[in-house]
């Protein structure tokens, strides 16, 4: 079997692929999620299949969440999204930690 054929079906996890898909500033739909860190109505953490992805704007709210499929959807303004590399990931905990206080 080919790699791109065991990377496409592998069983390592439930956890979708990855995407973000963004309408407007408006809102998000983001899946391949596997925690919600942390979130306010300014700025989301959430840790991807991918790395850590930080979320900032305005009057952010979680619109849908399924934990089981991995799927979040944000609306509000958004003003960035910052993605913080998966071998960091203790020191993106750490660091957004005191950023979400």
């Amino acid at each position: 079997m080919s790699q791109q054929y065991y990377d496409n079906h592998s069983t390592k996890s439930n956890i979708p692929d990855h995407d973000v898909m963004m309408r407007g500033r408006k809102l998000l739909d983001i899946t391949g999620v596997k925690q919600v860190e942390s979130f306010d109505n300014e700025e989301f953490l959430l840790e991807t299949s991918m790395g850590f992805l930080a979320i900032k704007g305005q009057n952010l709210q979680m619109k849908n969440l399924d934990v089981e499929k991995g799927i979040v959807s944000i609306k509000g303004k958004i003003f960035d999204l910052v993605y913080l590399d998966e071998h960091h990931g203790e020191k993106a905990k750490g660091f957004f930690s005191k950023l979400f206080r």
